[in-house]
């Protein structure tokens, strides 16, 4: 089955291959971060998710694939880490912060630190106008917490709430940068990259759901477990596709585009905003997302 799939994608070139699982990549990203801050705690809705996955990724592990080699072990529990406590700071972050401040300031802070460590850490270089369109997509993305924050009348305490949740946004955004090129490395060192994402997906089910069970205990009233695992489900089969996606991409292609070019989730986000949420449009936010276009067309097509 493995084999059967990779078959498929060695018949398609590279380029366009991590082109497309880098946009499948977006489009899931947005839907899974309305899925964990819609609805009940987005701790518990994240604690649901990774518990669903780690349970779907189980029969794979077991039967599938093989055990990962030493050297993929420790990537794998470095990455756990990582992932450990980028899910404590973005829930923490959507608990304090509204979505719409939380999400772009994170997908805007990643793609130029991740660039940097891939330059470092795969010796990808990128030309001029693909760093030019890194950081207008980038400051595209930024700009849309500003424009949300703009909005905003803030007293004292509420000035003092919005600078913790901006700087734990940004710190977000960074762990985001740490785990994509962590994770690539470790994806490209496997022989078998499927083996990697099962191996991710089970483990992610022994860190941030502990977490989530002991809030759970503290509060005065829990959400339905029935309507809670629905939700994980969902939001486990959506995180599948976002980061298995994602890191398929890295592997047929360069690590600072897929990262940069998943950004554009922001825009797969705003439609659903304005579709599902009832969101207005205006034209400063619609400037903006010309904007961020205009900077993944740079970052993918260098001249």
């Amino acid at each position: 089955m493995i084999s059967a799939v990779t078959g498929f994608f060695s018949t398609v070139d590279n380029a366009t291959m991590a082109l497309w699982l880098t946009l499948l990549s977006a489009f899931s990203h947005a839907v899974f971060g309305a899925i964990n801050k819609s609805g009940f705690d987005p701790y518990l809705n994240r604690g649901a998710i990774n518990i669903c996955y780690s349970l779907m990724a189980l029969p794979v592990v077991l039967f599938v694939v093989p055990l990962p080699t030493a050297s993929i072990f420790a990537i794998l529990a470095v990455s756990f880490l990582l992932h450990l406590i980028y899910e404590w700071l973005q829930a923490a972050a959507y608990v304090k912060g509204d979505f719409t401040l939380v999400y772009p300031i994170v997908r805007g802070t990643s793609p130029v630190v991740s660039a940097f460590i891939a330059a470092m850490l795969f010796t990808e270089q990128l030309g001029p106008s693909q760093w030019f369109g890194l950081l207008l997509l980038s400051g595209g993305i930024l700009s849309l917490a500003w424009v949300n924050i703009r909005l905003k009348k803030l007293d004292a305490a509420a000035n003092k709430i919005l600078i913790l949740t901006v700087a734990i946004a940004v710190m977000t955004g960074i762990m985001v940068a740490l785990f994509t090129n962590l994770d690539a490395y470790g994806i490209r060192l496997s022989d078998e990259p499927f083996m990697f994402l099962a191996w991710f997906f089970f483990l992610g089910g022994f860190g941030f759901p502990l977490v989530a069970i002991h809030r759970m205990r503290k509060m005065a009233v829990t959400p339905p477990l029935s309507k809670l695992a629905i939700r994980g489900i969902i939001g486990a089969l959506f995180a599948f596709s976002s980061f298995g996606c994602l890191m398929l991409a890295t592997w047929y292609g360069s690590v600072a585009e897929a990262a940069a070019l998943r950004e554009t989730s922001i825009i797969f986000a705003t439609i659903i905003g304005v579709l599902i949420f009832k969101e207005k449009l205006d034209l400063t936010r619609l400037t903006i997302i010309g904007l961020i276009v205009a900077g993944a067309i740079l970052v993918k097509f260098t001249w």
